[in-house]
């Protein structure tokens, strides 16, 4: 069985990995790390570099668990997430979700909420605490 996690290179990612790495710990099951980027801007901030994937993947496999990082360029970030909880056949996917001001919803989708509406399995959506790290 897997924990799938949606992961970001920043706060709200971070509080996401931590919180899947305890429930896949505690359920005994492996761990899918799902980093994705539509590849429309320069620069995204929230996809991760070869190092950052090189350290998660170091750090989560330190604690014994069994880990696969998902990372590329995909045409649409929810739905790949969506379709990594249903390949894994996914017993709990975890998203960190960030506030959004009414403007903000009304002019772009939540990843976020896409997956949490759209996923076959449930959904733990967490924020970030004060210091939230991997280890």
């Amino acid at each position: 069985m897997t924990v799938v996690v949606a992961w970001s290179a920043d706060e709200y990612g971070a509080a996401a990995l931590a919180h899947g790495v305890a429930q896949a710990e505690q359920k005994h099951e492996d761990l899918v790390v799902v980093n994705v980027t539509r590849g429309d801007a320069l620069v995204d901030r929230r996809y991760a570099d070869d190092d950052e994937i090189a350290r998660v993947t170091a750090a989560v496999k330190a604690l014994g668990l069994e880990v696969r990082i998902a990372h590329g360029v995909v045409d649409d970030v929810a739905a790949a997430v969506v379709e990594e909880i249903r390949s894994t056949d996914a017993t709990l996917a975890v998203v960190g979700i960030r506030h959004r001001s009414p403007v903000g919803k009304m002019l772009m989708g939540s990843v976020a909420q896409r997956i949490i509406l759209d996923a076959p399995c449930p959904v733990l959506a967490v924020k970030p605490e004060a210091g939230t790290d991997l280890v």
